[in-house]
């Protein structure tokens, strides 16, 4: 029987191992299907405080693996099935291979992951010119032309931060009006720097001879034109899907998956907490993720106390 198992190892989940770490839980991390989390598909992160030059991605998730390893976490490559809560108030894990681990606690820290188009090169584009979060990656294209393919909220924030850095911004949208709320519909089509594209489908990631992104190709959906934007970088912004169905019933979700938490941590089931971009769709940056693994950490710290466990 384990004291605690944290369920994924992005930012939340190795915050999370951390602070059980030290607290002498021994916790058990269950790596899920992307060890270290989205973190390990970017390049360099440059606003991860206490690194003023910036880390790669992949370095940040490694260090704070072992930084968990050292208080004594340990990590096993296991991507979770199920979770249910057993008659006596303990979890039942279960893993692809169909073996059950025991908790007494269990921390989701899974996070989401991006929707992308189903292109064939996607995958292999992903940090090399294709991305889902403009505050991470926005910085690297400065005074070049991206575009942000989308049409509701997410995607004119999106583009209106990428104003910033971009020479220009491309707004791609499969229709001929924008999803958003109005104010950040009139905010994205008022800004010089953003053109929309409207009516319009991405059909092809183009690349130069170094692998990186230099055009996409487009479809006009009611025309059936089809034409080529050069651009440096696509950032897609179609929405994310919370890793969280494998949970059932044993936590309540919003009406886009996400898990809705009842305080600080805690979700509808004693004993199980939820962290990171699993349950925040309005952050989704490393550093709110690393504190809220600290949080959860804290909170299934104080609750396997009152079970007796210390």
């Amino acid at each position: 029987m384990e004291n605690v198992i944290i369920i994924g190892t992005g930012c939340a989940g190795y915050t999370a191992a951390i602070y059980t770490g030290r607290a002498n839980l021994k916790p058990l991390i269950l790596s899920g299907s992307m060890p270290g989390g989205q973190l390990t598909t970017t390049t360099e992160v440059e606003n991860f405080p206490g690194f003023p030059n910036g880390i790669m991605g992949p370095e940040l998730m490694m260090n704070m693996q072992t930084q968990a390893e050292k208080f004594g976490a340990r990590i096993e490559y296991a991507t979770v099935e199920s979770v249910a809560k057993t008659a006596d108030g303990h979890f039942d894990i279960k893993t692809e291979d169909g073996s059950v681990r025991q908790a007494r606690a269990v921390i989701i820290a899974t996070g989401a992951s991006p929707k992308h188009l189903g292109l064939p090169n996607e995958k292999g584009l992903i940090g090399h010119g294709l991305t889902s979060c403009a505050t991470c990656d926005g910085a690297f294209y400065r005074n070049v032309p991206v575009c942000v393919i989308g049409g509701g909220d997410s995607a004119c924030e999106e583009a209106m931060f990428l104003t910033k850095f971009a020479s220009k911004v491309y707004l791609i949208h499969r229709r001929d009006t924008l999803r958003a709320s109005k104010i950040m519909a009139d905010r994205a089509l008022a800004n010089p720097k953003i053109e929309p594209v409207w009516n319009s489908a991405v059909t092809e990631y183009l690349t130069d001879d170094k692998g990186e992104m230099r055009a996409v190709a487009l479809e006009n959906l009611v025309t059936g034109e089809k034409s080529e934007l050069e651009l440096r970088c696509v950032f897609v912004a179609i929405g994310h899907v919370p890793n969280a169905a494998f949970l059932g019933g044993l936590v309540d979700r919003d009406e886009n998956g996400y898990i809705l938490q009842t305080r600080g941590t805690r979700t509808k089931t004693e004993g199980l907490f939820a962290a990171g971009d699993v349950a925040d769709h309005v952050y989704r940056q490393a550093i709110t993720a690393a504190g809220q693994g600290c949080a959860a950490a804290l909170e299934a710290e104080r609750y396997l106390a009152e079970q007796g466990v210390h």
